[in-house]
Order: structure tokens, then sequence, then C-alpha cells
């Protein structure tokens, strides 16, 4: 595999979403940044694949090492792909797991896979299908872990934000399995506060993590909520999550019900696409 210099050009190119930019890591030899219209999507490290550098990837890391004794291979499906940053963290903590990425730009998938090629070892298979598409064609119980992370335009789609959708998240889950979200809000918090309210009536446990800030609705920013019908390692995840670089909070339990605010839980006739984010937010 070809290395690239420290001082590597961007690689730029249109895809299938908009203006696709992988812009090199002035830190990290072989590390890049993924953009789609200025957004920033992803962060890879090919030498280093388990070094998680935006902080929701970091939370979502923290999950993928408390869902199962470490190293122990798991069955993952990742709905959005992006640079395939958490799939690429799976495989390299823990080998021998199998993983489905759906990612709908089948440009982006193939600009990714040849400047950012995966593991040949890694047991990933990608799908360029809708995320919900690909999810259908799933078998039932098959996954330990379903990741939603699916941005279009900086907006996760409203089909993937339903109750309808979720129902069909369980089927795909095994016994004891766990949803993971990347959710994006900005004050008053009404998409987040309707996700919430949403997995709530198709999963007894849930904890969502986020930055203090934006928790208080004073900012534009991500959270990641994390569901199961097993109780939640949250002791273990809110001591990670405080000791990142980019330290957020975990809610869990009644303040979480609280937060909602009683917020009505969404389905496909009622669904609509996140907010989009405020001008300048990615600056």
């Amino acid at each position: 595999m070809a290395r690239r210099k420290r001082d590597a050009e961007a690689v730029v190119e249109e895809v299938d979403g908009g203006l696709a930019e992988l812009i090199p890591d002035p830190d990290r030899t072989r590390a890049w940044t993924l953009l789609v219209d200025g957004a920033p999507q992803s962060h890879v490290d090919l030498d280093d694949p388990a070094h998680l550098d935006f902080a929701y990837q970091r939370r979502l890391g923290h999950i993928v090492d408390l869902i199962a004794p470490a190293g122990r291979p798991v069955r993952a499906v990742h709905l959005g792909g992006g640079a395939f940053t958490l799939a690429r963290y799976v495989a390299a903590t823990r080998p021998r797991s199998t993983q489905q990425v759906v990612e709908r730009d089948a440009a982006l998938v193939q600009l990714v896979r040849r400047e950012l090629p995966l593991d040949p070892q890694a047991r990933v298979r990608v799908r360029s299908v809708d995320a919900r598409d690909g999810l259908a064609r799933i078998p039932d119980g098959w996954a330990d872990l379903v990741i939603a992370d699916v941005f279009s335009a900086a907006r996760t789609p409203a089909h993937l934000t339903s109750a309808e959708f979720l129902t069909d998240v369980r089927r795909v889950l095994a016994p004891g399995g766990h949803y993971a979200a990347n959710l994006a809000d900005g004050p008053p918090l009404a998409h987040l506060r309707r996700q919430i309210a949403t997995a709530a009536g198709l999963f007894p446990e849930l904890a969502l993590a986020a930055d203090p800030a934006v928790l208080r609705g004073k900012r534009f920013g991500n959270a990641v909520l994390l569901a199961s019908d097993l109780v939640l390692p949250v002791a273990e995840l809110t001591r990670r999550i405080a000791g990142d670089p980019h330290p957020g909070r975990v809610e869990s339990g009644a303040a979480l019900v609280d937060f909602t605010g009683g917020a009505v839980p969404v389905t496909d006739a009622t669904a609509s696409a996140s907010p989009a984010p405020p001008p300048g937010v990615f600056r």
C-alpha cells in the first residue's frame, strides 16, 4: 500500500451526495478527514484504525467496547458508511467480527475504497443502497449491534427517524443486542426529544451521551443514543465519556424521561428530517 507524505494534498471529487473532500491530517502521517459539502463526516487513521478523533465517534467506540467482553467478535450493521471509521474500529478491536455497511452513496464508497482501503482481512461487506432498504435485507436476529449514522446534506433523512424504522432495527438485533444512533440537533432540541420518545416505545433501556452544552440546548451538536433490552453499562460509559478529550455527559433512567418533556413518538406518517445545522457551525 502506497504511503502518503505528511504534505499530501487533499483529494476532492464529486460524489452522489455532493462535493467530497479528503483532507490530510497534519499531525498524523496517514490520517484523513472526510467532508461532504463542507460537513465533517469521518476521520480515519490508516496506521491506527482504533484511533477515533471525532467526539461522537469516540462515544460510539466506547459503546463498541462495552457491548461484549473485550476482543470478542461481534456482528455489526453500520447504517451510513462515511469513511468506514467505526467498521475499521470494530475490526481492529474485535478481530474476526462480521460487519455489514450500508452506504447509499456508491461514488463515495468507490472514493473511500480507493483512497482509504479497508484491511483485506476485515470481514466487512458494503452495500450501496438506501439504509432502510439495506436493513430490510438483513436476517432476523443477525446483529449484536446496529449503528445508525446517516446524514444527507447534514440532515438525517425522515424515514430513518420513525418507530417503523426502529421496529425493523429490533427485528435485525439478536436477543440482548444494542442499537446506537448518532443524532444531531440544536435549540430547542425538539428532534432529539422526539427521537428519545420514539426509541423508548421500542426499547426498555436507554442512555444518551452528549456535550453538556448540547443537552442544555445552548448549541447545535451531536448526541449518541444507546438502546437495548438489557440493562446498560451506564456507570462505565459515563466514566469513559467524562474522561474524553471533549468530555460529555450521560443521561439515563428518570432523568432521560424528564428530558423528553412529553415529546410524542415519531411515525412514518409524521416523520421529518433532522434540522439543518446553523450557518457556520462547521467552521
